[in-house]
């Protein structure tokens, strides 16, 4: 009888130790909640309203310049002058400017030939351009096709230069170098630029060169992507929707009224004597193409990007690739911003406007502050204002400004507005890794040099819509799991179920629907269990 007895008193031992643990964690957390936890988390609220207006006066800003564009038709051709290249009886073909087109590659084995191809098939005197291909593979078969693709362009006629080298030391800025040494480069006026995965128009020099021949303080034009592969899957479309603002509304202001934007890398043409003057290519930074951008405007020179002009290219279809191209692209302009900070404010060159604009709004608003406030504010400090009530925050701050800037996001692609809700919830789980990889930047910590070449498909896209094969989602757990984003799911539903327990702030549904975006996106799955139709 008495061990039984002792056995029926042990449950009630278990429950009395679990009110006891849940006591102590309530009477510590009423310690620590007044004094520290509330001052700091109103700290943080003010410091991502600040951000949060930052934002938004620069969002409402490039609103306001592109609708004056657009009302009064400032387009590239009234700006600066432009008129056709002329024949000259006298002179030949000797009137064009010699014209070099460089086509980096790293075992691009989906996209060599379209690439190739694509610069053989640009409409120039043919004695006037050089096709360079750059050629950095590590697989023995890709060098012998792509170095095969060359020569049977050659066979035909055009002039195309095979290149390699022993090293990939700088990676694509260091390849592009590499092609600049060449002898049969100084010959050359422009160097037209395009990574594998892009294919120009025939009509690309005719439409850009003239430009640069009509006005000599123009150092670049840079034209529009054109993704070819943005209905694959809703990952796609929306990468589409963040890129499309970008090139509609971002680069456009920067070309109207400072003359300067970011060099997208890829699909423009930029002036060898700029290019030169500036530096060269450095490999300082994963983002050499910012680099060389930011140099050669602080020497005086201006750009021009032409949104009308557009060229093919593919989007990342997966989302490991995606992951990489988002680290590179985040955390290159922290870092080249930590490096030159002190070079632009110094600079005497350019006017103290443009460097206002370089350092705050091209830097801090738009590759730091968009990032950081998306994450930490949407992510972190709203969900936790549900677990602690005595911080509250402003209706303006927390709604309506938040509002505005989605929708002035949503302008540049009309066609994905129904998907708004989708884009919202994508690009708050990616704000963590753009968040990571800008503190990266900023702190030039471990992977600040990490350079993962984006993955290409190319014709297997067009493989995959011909045969309409259902995609069936692989799930690896070992290879898969993200427990970061993981952890912020966790989170974020612990918040939402808070919420509807002690009716707190009503922002449950909200977090509901970011915890299970941050759970998909920790498996990877997205990509794969949502395609188009």
């Amino acid at each position: 009888m008495d061990r039984l007895s002792s056995t029926t008193i042990l449950p009630d031992t278990f429950q009395g130790t679990r009110d006891d643990f849940s006591m102590q964690m309530e009477l510590l957390w009423g310690q620590i909640k007044a004094p520290l936890v509330v001052p700091l988390l109103r700290l943080a609220v003010v410091i991502c309203l600040i951000m949060s207006l930052m934002l938004f006066i620069e969002r409402v800003y490039m609103g306001i310049v592109i609708l004056l564009v657009k009302l009064f038709g400032r387009k590239p051709e009234r700006r600066y002058k432009w008129e056709p290249i002329k024949d000259d009886v006298e002179l030949g073909n000797s009137a064009y400017p010699m014209v070099l087109v460089q086509i980096p590659m790293y075992n691009e084995r989906e996209v060599y030939q379209l690439s190739i191809g694509a610069a053989c098939g640009l409409s120039w005197p043919s004695d006037r351009i050089i096709i360079q291909v750059l050629d950095d593979s590590t697989d023995p078969t890709i060098k012998d096709l792509v170095e095969l693709e060359c020569q049977r362009w050659a066979s035909k006629g055009i002039s195309i230069k095979y290149e390699i080298r022993d090293n990939r030391n700088g990676y694509k800025a260091g390849a592009l170098k590499e092609g600049m040494k060449r002898s049969y480069v100084k010959q050359c006026d422009f160097v037209v630029i395009f990574d594998a995965d892009f294919q120009p128009e025939p009509d690309f020099l005719w439409r850009t060169i003239p430009f640069l021949v009509h006005n000599p303080e123009l150092a670049l034009v840079q034209a529009r992507w054109k993704f070819v592969n943005a209905d694959e899957c809703l990952m796609t479309r929306m990468q589409e929707m963040s890129l499309d603002y970008h090139f509609t509304v971002e680069q456009e202001v920067g070309s109207s009224t400072y003359a300067f934007f970011g060099f997208n890398g890829t699909a423009g043409v930029w002036r060898i004597a700029a290019l030169n003057e500036a530096g060269g290519w450095k490999d300082r930074t994963t983002v050499e193409d910012m680099d060389l951008a930011v140099r050669a405007s602080l020497k005086g020179w201006k750009f021009l990007y032409l949104g009308s002009l557009k060229v093919k290219n593919e989007l990342p279809s997966t989302l490991k690739a995606y992951r990489y191209q988002q680290h590179r692209w985040s955390c290159g302009p922290a870092n080249l911003f930590r490096k030159m900070v002190k070079e632009i404010i110094t600079n005497k060159k350019v006017s103290s406007w443009k460097k206002v604009h370089v350092i705050y709004s091209f830097f801090v608003v738009r590759k730091i502050v968009a990032h950081v406030v998306t994450f930490i504010f949407y992510c972190v400090v709203l969900p936790a204002t549900v677990l602690v009530p005595e911080v509250e925050v402003a209706k303006w701050g927390a709604v309506y400004i938040p509002s505005i800037i989605t929708i002035l996001n949503a302008v540049g692609t009309p066609r994905s507005l129904h998907l708004l809700v989708f884009w919202i919830l994508f690009e708050n789980v990616m704000s963590l890794h753009r968040t990571k990889a800008t503190f990266i930047g900023l702190l030039e910590a471990g992977r600040v040099n990490e350079w993962i070449v984006t993955e290409k498909l190319g014709d297997t896209l067009k493989a995959k819509a011909a045969t309409k094969t259902p995609r069936k989602p692989r799930f690896r757990f070992g290879e898969r799991l993200h427990l970061l984003e993981l952890g912020v799911g966790a989170y974020l539903f612990f918040c939402g179920c808070y919420d509807v327990v002690f009716g707190k702030n009503h922002y449950f549904i909200y977090l509901y629907a970011q915890a299970i975006a941050f759970f998909i996106m920790g498996f990877g799955y997205v990509g794969t269990i949502v395609p188009n139709s």
